[in-house]
């Protein structure tokens, strides 16, 4: 045997998907115009639920009912709150023989508005943000903002917003200091370049005019909480009950001559929310009954009853056993998921903080991640030889184009996901997703071809 044939037997590489699998551009092509739409009617949890049930309910899902009883093909699912949704559709093998769970989340690093959020200054209108997630403070600053989210009035009704999307409305901004007066600016760290609380979004300048002898406290703030009652009914009071996101302003976009990219705000991880989604609705008649779950709060820890360090995927899966006549436990303990979750591309411009040979690269594919946490593994899942082979040939069968990952070198950094969570359910799980440039930044990149990729990889899983 030559050495070439030798290395082609024994040795592996990646290899780039539009020259080895030219005619999947057009595919990746068609699939990405979904997908942009999908990010941008879907800027918050809220409204990529929304989004999603419209989608489903287009494909035949109904919402679940237990009184129902359900035969393999049906497709259900569950709305937690409007902040977290659950998909399934009914294998033709009892749920004892397992489940192929998938599961990403939909909330996005962000600008929450405080409670008691507008001010004025310098007759200035402003609102006071509270960031959410893990964001660059400086990236955030002179950026196209939009308004999105519920308010609660005093009555109990709730009132959505969205101000700052469609063409003519107004948009609002963080301000930062020009160059000529920047100097101890530029001496701070690059993390307290745009402090948390230098993070205050102008929403007007013009003053409310009184009558003429009238002095009116705080003018420019009184003119802006005017604009907002006339259109929405409000009053300053009502922000206490209200749930507002100031999120970039902008539509995704193509990036590149080659249009090879998807740039847009909220890919990490509504990318493998909307590939996960239409690959159950892609499925019609799986052997294991199917389970894709739209998390929230896993950018702060996956917490409270929307995020998956709570139990209501426990609950879902109880409901289905119930419905089935199926014990939890063996459910649960023959189950695979899918922890589907974006990785760190390799950006050649800031090299130093990956190890080469164990990072993702764009237009390689999906990237399967074994572990994610930090350091020394802290706080990851770990996923086992055993699941990371039962991925691996599933991919390799259907043709799916996948490569391996870390978060970056060690002791640089890392990161978590929702693995560690379902695994406490006694669940075999493991990290798989696109991966992104720009990751947590108002604007981020994917190769089509990875988002391509990622959707076909959860359609052979889901079969």
């Amino acid at each position: 045997m030559s050495a070439k044939e030798l290395q082609k037997e024994l040795l592996w590489e990646t290899p780039h998907i539009a020259k080895e699998a030219p005619e999947q551009r057009a595919e990746a092509e068609a699939f990405c115009e979904g997908y942009k739409d999908f990010l941008n009617k879907g800027k918050t949890e809220r409204e990529c639920v929304k989004t999603a049930i419209a989608m489903l309910t287009g494909a035949g899902y109904r919402e679940f009912d237990e009184t129902v009883s359900y035969q393999p093909g049906d497709k259900v699912y569950w709305n937690n709150r409007g902040k977290a949704l659950v998909a399934a559709t009914f294998g033709t093998v009892g749920p004892e023989e397992g489940l192929r769970m998938n599961g990403a989340h939909i909330d996005s690093p962000r600008l929450d508005l405080k409670p008691n959020p507008l001010f004025e200054k310098g007759d200035i209108a402003y609102l006071k943000p509270h960031y959410y997630g893990g964001i660059r403070k400086y990236q955030w600053g002179t950026v196209p903002l939009a308004m999105h989210g519920v308010i609660g009035k005093k009555n109990g009704e709730i009132v959505e917003i969205t101000l700052g999307e469609n063409e003519g409305e107004p948009q609002f901004c963080v301000t930062d200091l020009l160059p000529h007066l920047a100097a101890d600016q530029n001496a701070r760290k690059l993390g307290e370049g745009l402090k948390g609380e230098e993070l205050n979004i102008i929403i007007g300048s013009i003053p409310y005019m009184g009558e003429e002898d009238e002095k009116i406290k705080e003018p420019v703030k009184l003119m802006a909480m005017k604009l907002l009652n006339e259109k929405y009914g409000i009053t300053e009071k009502d922000f206490t009950r209200a749930e507002i996101e100031m999120v970039p302003a902008y539509k995704a976009a193509d990036i590149g001559l080659d249009r090879s990219l998807v740039g847009a705000y909220g890919q990490d991880d509504r990318v493998c929310a909307y590939t996960a989604l239409m690959a159950d609705m892609a499925t019609k008649s799986p052997v294991h009954t199917t389970l894709t779950i739209l998390a929230d709060k896993e950018e702060i820890g996956s917490t409270g009853n929307t995020g998956l360090d709570s139990s209501f995927v426990l609950h879902i899966v109880e409901d289905i056993c119930a419905n089935q006549n199926a014990n939890v436990r063996k459910t649960l303990r023959n189950s695979v998921c899918l922890s589907s979750d974006v990785n760190a591309a390799y950006d050649p411009t800031f090299a130093s903080v990956y190890e080469e040979r164990n990072a993702s690269y764009i237009n390689k594919g999906c990237v399967l991640t074994k572990y994610t946490g930090s350091r020394g593994k802290s706080g990851s899942n770990d996923a086992s030889a055993e699941t990371m082979t039962k991925v691996i040939n599933l991919m390799d069968e259907n043709g799916v184009y996948w490569q391996t990952g870390e978060l970056g070198a060690v002791d640089v950094g890392g990161g978590g996901t929702i693995a560690k969570f379902v695994a406490e359910m006694d669940v075999d799980v493991v990290d798989l997703g696109v991966p992104i440039l720009s990751m947590h930044a108002p604007f981020e990149l994917a190769s089509k071809l990875d988002v391509y990729n990622t959707y076909k990889a959860f359609c052979a899983f889901y079969k």
